[in-house]
């Protein structure tokens, strides 16, 4: 039998814990495909006195995760620590400095530093694998890296965070608004104390801007990527969403144009027709369209230690039979420098709901604005009337240009008949 790959966990929370039960748990499996056992000699965390629901007696402890890392009897890091920068950083750079590999479900510092540290694992010729860094349990790192190698990405597409897609869910079955759907979150667990990573959409733009680097064989730019979050979403929207054949998701898109690759995260409109809408709860998915393969999609749970330590131990699977990759697909040199094309050049169709009041002239003065802007209206809804009093207006356009949806808005918002920030959701084909 061969000798054991020795590994070392930095951070022993959700993650971290969760990859050490599963190895333990399925050790005669994993022996069977590693092609030798996969031993956690090494753990870091900052307090030893905690009950972490699993014995640790016999792992050597490191108070430090950078020492961890650089420790020659550690063989191969996992870091579960999180972050952007701080400890997490230091210990994947510490082991990558030291031709160490490293298997991470860190996708800020991916989507952050992503581009120096793969770098880093180029030059130093350690693997870099970070599966767990997007959705969980899904293998969407590898489907893009490897399963469709042989394709040329047009578009990927999903739903990355389950915290959002819980919280949309629950709204739309039971009627509730985003506040108080938010708050039983919190009590239930599907929501951090401090959930704006998660409601504003940063978590599923870090995983999003991933995706679209190994889509489209380009450095990691989280910066160009477009971010709304879901706090603006109200139960009125997903009702009139129900009733013109709608479902309202927070979606990440990436997808090549002939100006260069998009990529934006924010609440869309999604026909019933399409899979992607009836994908609900905590679960996430991916779409991925190639060339030759045409369209893929995978669905699965997104987060908790489960998934995420599944992805992780398939990591190291392939660090103990050998096999492994430029972090991106391609060697460094090789990634594009496409330009990225900002949210004012999407094209397509959307969805507004106005709050005016309900007087002779209101639908035509807004009818007029969107035709001096070249938006052309689909259809209009309209529920009773309450003369004089303010009633809800919505309306869906054809295919129009995002900076001049935009500028009719501004002077939509100005209209004195028009008493609340207009709502406007973009419509996605997915």
């Amino acid at each position: 039998m061969p000798h054991p790959l020795s590994i070392g966990i930095a951070g022993l929370g959700t993650v971290g814990g969760g990859t050490l039960a599963l190895l333990r748990q399925n050790a005669e499996l994993l022996t069977a495909r590693a092609g030798r056992p996969l031993a956690v000699t090494a753990v870091s965390a900052r307090d030893r006195s905690r009950d972490r629901g699993m014995p640790l007696g016999g792992l050597r402890w490191f108070d430090d995760p950078v020492a961890m890392a650089s420790d020659p009897g550690v063989e191969v890091v996992v870091e579960a620590i999180g972050g952007a920068d701080g400890p997490a950083r230091a210990a994947v750079e510490a082991a990558l400095a030291a031709g160490k590999p490293v298997v991470t479900a860190n996708k800020a510092m991916l989507a952050v530093h992503g581009a120096e540290i793969a770098a880093l694992a180029e030059a130093k010729g350690a693997p870099l694998l970070f599966e767990a860094a997007v959705a969980g349990g899904i293998p969407a790192i590898k489907a893009l890296r490897e399963g469709l190698a042989a394709n040329r990405i047009g578009r990927v597409a999903g739903i990355l965070n389950g915290t959002c897609n819980y919280i949309l869910t629950t709204m739309r079955n039971e009627g509730r608004e985003f506040a108080e759907v938010l708050a039983e979150a919190q009590k239930l667990g599907y929501a951090e104390a401090d959930p704006s990573f998660d409601i504003d959409g940063i978590d599923a733009a870090h995983k999003l801007a991933i995706l679209a680097a190994l889509a489209f064989g380009r450095p990691v730019d989280f910066a160009s990527v477009h971010v709304e979050g879901i706090r603006s979403v109200s139960a009125l929207d997903i009702a009139f969403a129900d009733q013109l054949g709608f479902r309202i998701k927070l979606i990440g898109i990436a997808e090549r144009t002939a100006a260069g690759v998009s990529a934006r995260m924010h609440p869309v409109m999604v026909p019933l027709a399409s899979p992607i809408a009836h994908v609900d709860g905590v679960f996430n998915a991916v779409a991925i369209e190639g060339d030759f393969v045409g369209r893929v999609m995978l669905e699965g749970r997104g987060a908790g230690a489960g998934p995420t330590a599944s992805a992780i131990v398939a990591d190291l699977i392939d660090i103990a039979r050998g096999r492994h990759t430029p972090p991106f697909g391609i060697a460094g040199s090789l990634l594009s420098a496409e330009p990225s094309v900002p949210i004012s050049a999407r094209q397509g169709a959307y969805y507004l709901r106005l709050m005016v009041v309900d007087r002779p002239g209101v639908i035509a003065d807004v009818s007029a604005i969107l035709r001096d802007h070249a938006v052309s209206l689909e259809s209009m809804l309209q529920r009773g009337r309450s003369p004089g009093e303010a009633v809800p207006v919505v309306l869906t356009t054809h295919v129009c240009q995002e900076a001049a949806m935009a500028a009719a808005l501004e002077r939509i918002t100005g209209l004195d008949s028009v008493i609340a920030p207009p709502a406007m959701l973009r419509i996605e084909s997915l």
